[in-house]
Formats: structure tokens, C-alpha cells, sequence
């Protein structure tokens, strides 16, 4: 079927069930920013298959709602599907709940399948529709009777984490969780977030495509855990060492009847953003509800030492395979058939040379030219183009190691080059140093620095429209709440930045039609001098890979940017270098020589 067949079969369903729209988000049943092939309804709906955006189909119209990192994909995807854009914080959008509440008729019913949807935007939709007396149903998955050939639910095993990678026991981490229960007043903690989970159990997945989580749920009490999880995907030690620390299994959709079974007199902590709206409402009513972030995830964002230690190691490693990836495209370009896919496999397979190695860590984005200005762009077959000869390649990948997770962005320069480009790379550049060298109190978040990274491109009235940066987990999700850099601030970024956080460093400059650039360096969170006025705070870049100086402008940096670049190739030269062969760190020195 076509994009309209499959909206005009769903308003059919719609016109059964008597809903007046349908909502169809990106999300899983565990609010997961990226989704197993089972879960990609969204997708298979309007054909957009960025990895953020809601659609709404209403009785005569269609839309999908996404954030800038898309607008132009987005546009491409869904041109003659009869889906209206609706470009999300431009001026006359609407947001997702004034367009419910407008189109809903009074006393009107709005559908969507409640594992999918979070708890929160359950309740701001409900809240949305009051003045209308409207409805929610949430009990049916229409999408489900249309998706003939719907992939099933992954059945991949699971692995575990040593305590040489995690620095802590789950023994340890739930006696942590238990007493920030008990300091909420609560007795019952459900967690639906993959990634919670994951670090509380030590265990991971390959349930998601480049992220390494299982599918599970969790029930945590002041005397046990319930895990619901496929038990086919755990091995017997590992199903022995959670029965050592008080987890027991269950099946996978039991949560949902268990949920049900708690005690009228329980206090529940529940988190709005990470448990979905069908469990939420699964809570018996006479319980209390404790709406808070969950604990697990400043634990999990606040890196312990071993951990911290084995992601820098990742770091190295990946410095080696991007800075000899580096070397072959430089070497290569123009003697050789390179193109945006190939370039991309020729980069992991540099890193499949590295011990320790598992996957990528998301969908690698490798745009050419003018594909580079697409935020996130990610080749097809259809759209796959060569590597410029005369231009910027921009390369935005990382790699899932044993020792953690890496996200890096370089743009390569190739042959002749505009001066704009080199202006705007220079500014992207900047950008990444103003931010990378900030020392700030405890309790500013990513909020207050944002302003930091792009004054330089401001200064040349230029702006990207995309966060600056992002927590990454550890072996787990790339993208971790609760720390980012962000210029408008979302609830979730609000909390301050800590000691041993991990956050990348990531602006940007995309030029529509010619070209795109971005610089991406990850970021330790570091205790500096504590004074009358508080612990302050610094950070220390872990990604090691030279940036491009065939395009840097150094009559546009200040002496201070020059020696702070300057020492952040020393720094590259004196951990990559010894893992190089004779030519290539002969190159290498050449391309992290002083300024």
C-alpha cells in the first residue's frame, strides 16, 4: 500500500472505533528515542523515517510534527503523500496539543495505542482536550490491523557487563534506587525506561538497531525486583546472578495485569517522560503516585571512575580508527571511486580493527556537498552520491565498545574549497572552543552555557537549529538525558551538570543547497577548585581526532583559541601516534602541527 492507502485504511479503523484523530508517535512501549523495527509505525505511516516526529491523522487531513534537525528531510519524505508538514518552534505551528484541541469536535474522542505514548503527553493531551469535553481512548493499535508484514518483536540475547566495565553492582545500584524511593515516600518504583533498566541490571541488548538495550520492564520494591523480559534472551548464570540480588523474572507483557495488582495503599514513583500512558492508567486509583525524573537516570548520566577510565579508552581506540580513516580519505579522494555509503563502511571497518568492538552506535550520518547542510542526513542507495573532490564531506558516526559508547563529528575538506566554507568551518570551530573552555559553578546547567558555544556565529548573524550537545550513555543510549546544551530549555535539560557526566560539543553551520559542517567533540564533566563561592567545574575533551586544518582560517581565531586548538593536537598526536604506522604518523603530525 501507498502513504494515502494506508491513511485512508486507517480512517476507516478510525470511523469503526468512532475517533475523530489519531495519534501516532515515533515511540515504543518504553518511550525510546530510537525504536525496533516492530515499533517504527510512524514510519510506516507517512514514510518520514527521522528518528523524532508525531503524526496525526484526523477524518480530512494528515500531519507530522518534527524538530529542525529534519525539516528538510522531512519535506523530501513526505512530498506526495498528502502529509502537511508542521515544522515544530517556527513561528504560526502549532504545537501538537493546540492542534488536537482545535480539530476535536466538543465531546469528540482522540485514539492512540497508550503503550506508545508517554505517560506525560497523555496527560497534557487529556488536558488539552478538556474545554471540548473531549476523550481518549488508548486501548487500540490501528496501525497493528493495517501492517501486514509487521516485523515481530526481537528475540536477540542479551549480554552482561563485568564489574571491570560497570564500577558497581546491580546489589549496589538498587540499594541506591531504594533509598532515593524512600526519600520520594515511595514503596513501589516502575520502570519502563530500556535504558534505567539496562544500567541497573548490568545487562544489555541488541533489541534496537546500533543500541545495545533489551526490551524489558521492571517493578522495584523495598524487599524485590521484578524483571519482564523474554527469559529466552538470558543465560542460565545470568538469570543465577539476578536471582542473587532479588530480581526474579516474568514475562514480558506481564507488567501490565502486575501493575494492576498493586496495593491501594502503595506509593508508586513514576516517571512522566519514561513509563507510557497504559501503564500509567493501570495504576489502581486508590495508590499514590509520585510523579519525579527517575533516579536511575542522574545515577546512570554521573560516570564512576571505572567507567570513566574504560570510556576514554573507547576514545583512544576510536581516535586511532577515525584518524586513519582521515588519513585514507585524504590519501584517497580523487583516485579512487569514494562515496557517501562506502566512506561509511570504510570507516567502521577501521574500527572493527579496534579490540573491544561491537557495532555502531547509530545510523551513520555521511553527507557530500550539499547533503552535509541535511542535519541529519543518512544515504540510501537512491540518494548515495560521491565524495566531493572539491568541497566538505561531513561525517557524523560513533562506535560501541566494550568500554563505551563514542559519538564524533568531522568535516573533511577536499581540493578547492570556497573562503566562505572556510569562514564558516573556522565558525563552527570557534563555536567548539568558546564552549569547551568554560569553567562555571555547580548548578549551572546546559542551558546557561549554550550561549557560549554560539556567539561566534552569531557574531556573523548565524545560528544552527539544533541542540549543542547531548549526554551519551555508557554502552547504552547516545543521546542521555539529563544534560544538553540547548538554546531553548527543555524540562528535561534543566537539571545542572555534574562531576563525571559525559556531553558532546557539537555546533553546526548547514548552508541549504551547498554545504554543511559540524565539529563534535565529547566532553567530561571535571571538578576544579572549590571556593567561597562553590565547587566549580570544567571540562575535558576525550575525543581524539585532528580537526581539518586544510580549512581553517587562522587570521579569524583569537592567540587564545590558537594555543587552545594548538594543545588540543598535542593532545591527539601524544595518544593516537603510537598506534599509527610509520606514513601515517608522519601525516598525523602534519595535521596537528601549531597554528
Amino acid at each position: 500500500m501507498t502513504v494515502p492507502e494506508r491513511i485512508s485504511a486507517l480512517r476507516a479503523l478510525m470511523e469503526e472505533k468512532g475517533y475523530d484523530a489519531y495519534l501516532i508517535p515515533t515511540d515504543d512501549n518504553h518511550q525510546s528515542e530510537y525504536v525496533g523495527e516492530h515499533f517504527k509505525a510512524r514510519a510506516f505511516m507517512t514514510g518520514f523515517t527521522g528518528s523524532a516526529g508525531t503524526a496525526v491523522i484526523t477524518k480530512t487531513e494528515a500531519g507530522l510534527w518534527t524538530d529542525g534537525r529534519y525539516f528538510i528531510q522531512a519535506a523530501n519524505q513526505l512530498e506526495g503523500s498528502g502529509v502537511t508538514l508542521f515544522k515544530m518552534g517556527q513561528p504560526d505551528v502549532p504545537t501538537l496539543e493546540d492542534y488536537i484541541a482545535d480539530v476535536i469536535p466538543e465531546g469528540g474522542t482522540l485514539g492512540f495505542d497508550g503503550r506508545v505514548v508517554a505517560m506525560g503527553e497523555g496527560q497534557a493531551l487529556m488536558s488539552a482536550l478538556l474545554p471540548k469535553n473531549g476523550k481518549i481512548d488508548y486501548s487500540a493499535d490501528l496501525v497493528d490491523k493495517i501492517w501486514e508484514d509487521r516485523p515481530p518483536l526481537s528475540e536477540k540475547p542479551a549480554f552482561a557487563l563485568g564489574i571491570e566495565y560497570t564500577g558497581e553492582s546491580t546489589a549496589d545500584k538498587l540499594t541506591r534506587i531504594r533509598e532515593a524511593m524512600k526519600q520520594e515516600g515511595a514503596n513501589v518504583h516502575i520502570l519502563a525506561a530500556l535504558d534505567d533498566i539496562c544500567w541497573t541490571t548490568n545487562l544489555r541488548g541488541d533489541d534496537i538497531e546500533y543500541f545495545p538495550l533489551l526490551l524489558s520492564y521492571a517493578i522495584i520494591t523495598m524487599e524485590d525486583m521484578k524483571l519482564y523480559v523474554d527469559e529466552r534472551k538470558l543465560t542460565a548464570e545470568m538469570k543465577e546472578t539476578l536471582a542473587k540480588d532479588g530480581i526474579s523474572i516474568h514475562p514480558y507483557n506481564a507488567v501490565y495485569e502486575d501493575v494492576k495488582n498493586l496495593k491501594a495503599e502503595d506509593s508508586v514513583l513514576v516517571d512522566p517522560s519514561r513509563l507510557n500512558y497504559a501503564l500509567y492508567n493501570n495504576i489502581p486509583k486508590g495508590a499514590k503516585v509520585i510523579e519525579k525524573m527517575n533516579p536511575e537516570v542522574l545515577m546512570k548520566a554521573m560516570k564512576n571512575d571505572t567507567e570513566l577510565k574504560n570510556i576514554i579508552n573507547a576514545h583512544i581506540k576510536d581516535g586511532v580508527a577515525v584518524t586513519r580513516f582521515m588519513y585514507w580519505l585524504k590519501k584517497n579522494i580523487g583516485k579512487t571511486k569514494i562515496t557517501e555509503i562506502s566512506a561509511a563502511e570504510k570507516l567502521d571497518s577501521f574500527r572493527k580493527e579496534q579490540e573491544g568492538y561491537l557495532w555502531q552506535s547509530f545510523e551513520p550520518i555521511c553527507g557530500s556537498g550539499e547533503h552535509a547542510a541535511i542535519v541529519h542526513y543518512a544515504a540510501t542507495p537512491e540518494t548515495n552520491v560521491p565524495v566531493t573532490t572539491n568541497g566538505l564531506f561531513l561525517t557524523d558516526t560513533g562506535g560501541g565498545y566494550m568500554e563505551g559508547s563514542t559519538d564524533i563529528t568531522r568535516t573533511f575538506a577536499f581540493g578547492e574549497i570556497t573562503d566562505r566554507m572556510k569562514e564558516d568551518f573556522t565558525t563552527v570551530l570557534l563555536c567548539n572552543l568558546h564552549l569547551a573552555r568554560a569553567v562555571f559553578p555547580h548548578g549551572i546547567s546546559g542551558f546557561n552555557l549554550d550561549a557560549m558555544a554560539r556567539m561566534p556565529a552569531w557574531e556573523r548573524g548565524l545560528d544552527y537549529n539544533h541542540g549543542t550537545g547531548h549526554g551519551v550513555g555508557y554502552l547504552m543510549n547516545i543521546h542521555e538525558a539529563p544534560a544538553g546544551f540547548r538554546c531553548a530549555v527543555r524540562e528535561k535539560e534543566k537539571a545542572p551538570l555534574e562531576a563525571g557526566m559525559v556531553i558532546t560539543n557539537e555546533p553546526g553551520l548547514y548552508i541549504e543547497g551547498s554545504h554543511g559542517i559540524r565539529t563534535e567533540n565529547e566532553l567530561v564533566i571535571r571538578k576544579g577548585p572549590k571556593t567561597e563561592y562553590g565547587q566549580f567545574l570544567y571540562f575535558e575533551p576525550i575525543t581524539y581526532v585532528p580537526i581539518d586544518l586544510d580549512a581553517v582560517k587562522p587570521d579569524m581565531m583569537r592567540q587564545e583559541d590558537k594555543e587552545q586548538l594548538n594543545a588540543y593536537h598535542a593532545k591527539v598526536y601524544e595518544l593516537v601516534s603510537p598506534h599509527l604506522n610509520d606514513e601515517e604518523r608522519e601525516w598525523l603530525k602534519e595535521y596537528t602541527r601549531n597554528i
